[in-house]
């Protein structure tokens, strides 16, 4: 008899009034707040704009949800097509049942639209934004707990999950994957953080990084799954997705590297006017700003030359005094030039 385990909630839903609260959902909300949260605080960080993370996220969250089901519906379809299904259960997502991989690509698809129509790069976004979709995936699954689902093989170790008796499952003790799987992704997120900082990632190789690592982890934790899945040559089709998409990740880091080293020095352009800081204006100049030392220069030029005159024409007769006086009178001249150019430079700036 096992006494040390996980027990599980009796129920998913909790109802306020006539409003059901279902843990699946709430798990999802929580995850999707951190991550725009955190990948706000990133993205501020590498020089972008507060509030174009949430902008973005209006657009990649509904085409993620879409994704996730799509992903899960289709690769799943005997649950919702099968004989004795109904097929109006494929809508209902608070039952559980998203899948990773179509929410990753089309919200890709989504959060493209948005970064266009922000005019920023979507690799910069993404690399902002890696290490809170991985947080946001260590809440997400703790909605699997809620719903009593996706764990693994039976155990009776001291942090087994308990699952009770309903629909496909067995009463028992059981491996908390989603546990797991939780755990991972917090490891992933403090990885990409860590080698973020560095390495200076940039170009989308964080958000490859944050891809690659996650694939690590999804592929041992899906051999320990024991819900109703497809195999391919013996294989949980998530396991051969995994390796798929990690070789797909470690190449575009590899080839990324090389093709484009470094890190945007510019993740969000300002093309309004309305970004424009008053501050950096340039001030209206003076007319007499460019003509100030130019006409002090002038100045001492023609006291040089009316010393030099003075110099030049003594009147004839006066002798030695005459020298004398010319002479008196260039070194007026010329102690009147060097007091004009020394002066120059404070009269531009008065001016």
């Amino acid at each position: 008899m096992n006494l040390a385990y996980i027990p599980s909630p009796s129920t998913g839903v909790i109802h306020l009034g006539p409003i059901p609260l279902r843990g699946y959902a709430f798990c999802i909300i929580i995850g999707v707040f951190v991550a725009v949260w955190l990948g706000n605080k990133r993205w501020i960080a590498r020089g972008g704009k507060p509030g174009t993370v949430a902008d973005i996220a209006v657009w990649a969250v509904p085409f993620g949800l879409v994704g996730g089901r799509l992903y899960h519906v289709i690769t799943d379809y005997q649950l919702y097509f099968g004989e004795g299904r109904n097929w109006v259960d494929a809508f209902k997502i608070w039952e559980g049942g998203l899948g990773i991989w179509g929410a990753i690509a089309l919200g890709a698809v989504g959060a493209w639209i948005g970064c266009r129509l922000r005019g920023i790069p979507l690799p910069a976004w993404a690399d902002a934004l890696a290490p809170g979709i991985a947080l946001a995936q260590a809440c997400g699954r703790w909605g699997n707990w809620f719903n009593q689902e996706l764990y693994g093989r039976a155990t009776d170790l001291p942090w087994a999950v308990e699952i009770s008796d309903g629909p496909n499952r067995v009463a028992g003790t059981y491996h908390p994957t989603f546990l797991y799987e939780s755990l991972w992704c917090l490891g992933v997120a403090a990885l990409v953080i860590w080698a973020d900082r560095r390495f200076k990632l940039g170009h989308g190789r964080a958000f490859a990084l944050y891809v690659a690592a996650y694939c690590v982890g999804r592929g041992w934790i899906e051999y320990m799954r024991v819900d109703e899945a497809h195999h391919i040559l013996g294989v949980r089709l998530n396991v051969w997705t995994s390796i798929v998409v990690f070789i797909l990740a470690v190449v575009y880091l590899v080839l990324s590297a090389k093709l484009r080293p470094g890190r945007e020095e510019v993740v969000e352009p300002d093309r309004g006017p309305a970004a424009s800081d008053p501050a950096t204006k340039d001030e209206p100049k003076d007319p007499a700003d460019g003509d100030s030392e130019p006409k002090a220069d002038a100045d001492a030029e023609d006291a040089a030359e009316a010393g030099a005159g003075a110099a030049a024409e003594p009147e004839a007769g006066t002798g030695a005094k005459a020298g004398a006086k010319a002479e008196d009178a260039t070194e007026d001249a010329t102690e009147d030039a060097v007091t004009a150019d020394a002066e120059a430079p404070k009269t531009a700036k008065k001016l």
